[in-house]
């Protein structure tokens, strides 16, 4: 879920470089091209540091798990914001159901299990090299 997360990420920076290419930017207030390329670069920047996180984790990576959980808790920060201030609740759903599925996974028994044993299994793989 982690990966899906990052990739929408990245098609989000597709879409900032699109809009930043067009003749006419069309929004109100002082956008320019350099803020649209800067804030793709940032967004692209995060997405590649969550596509990572979320690979590692699927490779059971034990650096994997922190990052992920502190991205589904600033995900669940969003939808509640988008809950409250910004009456948003279907924004707030989209946030904040992947999230729990994500946070659920990872603290659950059969999800703990078959981290600890894929962790378990590659090392005693090195071990018997």
């Amino acid at each position: 879920m982690t990966v899906l997360q990052a990739l929408a990420g990245l098609v989000f920076v597709v879409a900032l470089l699109i809009r930043a290419s067009q003749l006419d930017l069309g929004s109100a207030g002082s956008l320019s091209r350099s803020s649209t390329y800067g804030e793709a670069g940032y967004f692209g920047i995060i997405s590649l540091g969550v596509l990572a996180a979320g690979i590692g984790l699927l490779r059971s990576k034990h650096w994997a798990r922190t990052p992920v959980l502190l991205l589904q808790l600033l995900l669940l920060g969003v939808s509640w914001y988008a809950m409250g201030p910004s009456d948003s609740p279907l924004v707030a759903f989209a946030f904040a159901v992947p999230a729990v599925f994500v946070l659920w996974c990872l603290f659950n028994r059969a999800g703990r299990n078959w981290w600890t044993g894929s962790v378990t299994a590659a090392r005693e793989d090195r071990e018997t090299r």
